[in-house]
């Protein structure tokens, strides 16, 4: 963009003026995930898409296409000053999400923001001040939120079907692509990351981490790392990342002391399984004081169970709640603070990792 257009708009009060029809919106940034926001906010009847906008202008033009009648520029003052746009979505790199969504805040835009929301835990605080000062919408984009199968593990959770959480076991690991500026825990964990902060109960936080990481093929920075978060309940969450396995793997374990729920990404017929088996402990007071010390152990084994989940496009449904915060007046389910949660946990795992491991604790929270 040729200017971050820092004062263009400036205190314009996008908030509580939202138009009846379709929310204006423009998107910053033509690359990777650009083509994919245009994509749903075209399609989406709650959204008019008015600008895209990138520092190569043509290639803009050649992801709208020929016939379009949105407007493709690199001015990025243009499209701040524009009164029809009541709110903006940034795909740019993370280096660049503070000032671009600083600029949109402040010109009284709601924002919507690519993961991560910013490339520091203090950038992203700012953005959130920034948005909750002026009553505007700051969300981030979680997309793995929005699947279907991740709205059924949160309901399922939430709702104590699983019982208390004792463990989450992720893996996220494939072939490439190597990143040149980001080791493999800023590109792959903020999924794995992001989920569990969705799908955990309110009162249920991580509260510290550790992370390992290994560069096996003198990449400059991790390409295969563990990290291992503790939780406020007493339980713990895993995640494992890696750029050199030669299968592509994503799945999720959550385990509750009632049931343990098990996401395979990668398997369109069975996405999401129940299990009824798991280990019984039998309490302290149900035996008598001879016998605390021999604490009964029963082992359950019962149904699976594979829940039927609708097909919807997870973009789509992330559009419709941008839409939804915007015109409530609501926090985003994937708000600026969730955001803010997925970057304390990163920077904690970075520190570790410095120190070879040592448990660091993370920030109050959300």
């Amino acid at each position: 963009m040729k200017d971050t257009a820092k004062d263009a708009g400036q205190d314009a009060g996008a908030a509580g003026r939202e138009p009846a029809g379709p929310l204006g919106v423009a998107v910053v940034g033509a690359g990777y995930w650009g083509p994919n926001l245009v994509r749903n906010f075209q399609s989406s009847p709650e959204f008019r898409l008015r600008w895209l906008c990138d520092l190569d202008e043509d290639r803009a033009r050649k992801v709208l296409g020929g016939y379009s009648t949105v407007q493709a520029t690199s001015d990025y003052a243009a499209v701040l000053a524009d009164p029809a746009v009541d709110a903006v979505a940034v795909a740019t790199p993370a280096g660049t999400h503070l000032d671009v969504a600083l600029a949109a805040l402040r010109a009284g835009k709601h924002v919507l923001v690519e993961k991560p929301l910013a490339a520091t835990y203090e950038d992203g605080l700012r953005l959130v001040n920034e948005a909750e000062e002026r009553g505007l919408t700051l969300m981030c984009d979680h997309t793995y939120c929005y699947t279907p199968a991740v709205g059924r593990i949160r309901e399922m959770v939430r709702s104590g079907e699983l019982g208390d959480i004792q463990f989450f076991d992720s893996v996220r690991i494939n072939l490439g692509l190597v990143q040149k500026d980001v080791d493999v825990l800023w590109d792959l964990a903020p999924h794995d990351l992001s989920v569990l902060d969705f799908i955990l109960p309110d009162h249920v936080r991580p509260v510290a981490v550790a992370a390992h990481g290994a560069d096996p093929i003198g990449a400059g920075q991790s390409c295969v790392a563990y990290l291992t978060l503790q939780l406020n309940n007493g339980a713990i969450a895993h995640v494992h990342v890696n750029w050199l396995s030669p299968t592509k793997v994503r799945t999720t374990m959550v385990g509750g002391s009632k049931r343990t729920l098990v996401w395979d990404d990668l398997n369109p017929t069975q996405r999401v399984a129940v299990f009824d088996r798991g280990v019984d402990l039998t309490a302290p007071q149900e035996i008598g004081a001879d016998e605390r010390r021999d604490m009964l152990v029963s082992y359950r084994s019962g149904d699976m169970v594979a829940p039927a989940l609708g097909e919807k496009e997870a973009l789509r449904s992330m559009v419709e709640e941008f839409s939804g915060a915007i015109r409530n007046g609501r926090p985003a389910l994937t708000d600026g603070r969730a955001g803010l949660q997925v970057l304390d946990i990163l920077e904690a795992a970075s520190r570790s990792l410095e120190f070879r491991g040592a448990v660091v604790g993370l920030r109050t929270g959300r």
